[in-house]
């Protein structure tokens, strides 16, 4: 399980009250000197109705001017308050970029790695995977975004690849996902189980028979851990399901509820200087 922080790294009770910083997860991992990350929950922001509070979502149909209010709050509750904030245009695919803060644009992609001071950066979730990666010793971090798509195509492998390409050790790279839909709550059909055990058969150990003919529980949050395990890269999982958990945006609950839209959860990764 995760540890769950305010902005000032402390200990605090799950309580909705507590809206003053953005509630953000970590993972002890990753809780070492010169990086911060957080995975962030749908509380502490500005938003409201579908999107309360702290949604993060420019592609949602929220007041943008709301959604960058919850990113500089979200930047600002890990310390990048200054960072320039390197997000993408999510498409499930295997791409991964170079974080830059050459632009403002969002180029598609689903996966940035970042070697420089002075850039955070964040990937969308609502049930999808969220993955930080990070190399203590090269001083390089990424996130990547994993949905079953992007996970079939190797997101997490081009992602690691690419960390590599800038300079990481595979022996010293570690990786964690994050709060993400859980195999109970994850009911699919046939074909997605189809098209995942597609390239190798052994992802169906990731499914288990549902009680309805047809159907399976996926677990895609063990699917993702295990294809960055069996690149021998150290990876750890978080168990918080989105779905279940109302502290987060779950797009199939909202779906289930009829609801037009989801807010998107914020994951965000950045380098700071040793002594932080």
């Amino acid at each position: 399980m995760g540890v769950f922080q305010d902005c000032k790294f402390w200990p605090i009770r799950d309580d909705e009250n507590m809206t003053d910083h953005p509630h953000f997860l970590t993972h002890p991992w990753l809780n070492i000197p010169g990086i911060r990350h957080g995975f962030f929950t749908r509380h502490g922001g500005v938003s409201s109705g579908l999107y309360d509070s702290l949604n993060g979502g420019l592609g949602s149909k929220d007041d943008m001017s709301h959604v960058k209010e919850n990113r500089n709050r979200a930047m600002e509750a890990i310390g990048g308050g200054k960072d320039t904030l390197c997000g993408l245009y999510q498409i499930h695919s295997n791409i991964c970029r170079h974080a830059s803060a050459e632009s403002d644009d969002r180029p598609e992609g689903d996966a940035l790695v970042a070697h420089e001071f002075g850039l955070t950066c964040m990937i969308l979730t609502a049930d999808c995977v969220p993955v930080l990666f990070a190399d203590p010793k090269n001083r390089i971090v990424a996130a990547a975004h994993a949905g079953w798509r992007g996970a079939v195509a190797g997101i997490t492998t081009s992602t690691i690849d690419m960390m590599i390409k800038a300079g990481a050790e595979r022996d010293h790279i570690i990786a964690v996902t994050g709060p993400a839909i859980q195999q109970d709550s994850y009911q699919v059909g046939d074909d997605l189980r189809d098209e995942v055990c597609a390239p190798d058969a052994k992802a169906s150990r990731f499914f288990k028979a549902d009680d309805q003919p047809h159907h399976w529980r996926f677990d895609l949050p063990g699917f993702v851990t295990a294809q960055i395990k069996a690149v021998d890269v150290k990876a750890d999982r978080m168990t918080e399901d989105t779905y279940s958990d109302d502290r987060f945006f779950s797009h199939r609950r909202a779906c289930h509820a009829q609801h037009p839209d989801s807010g998107r959860l914020m994951s965000m990764i950045r380098l700071t200087d040793l002594s932080d």
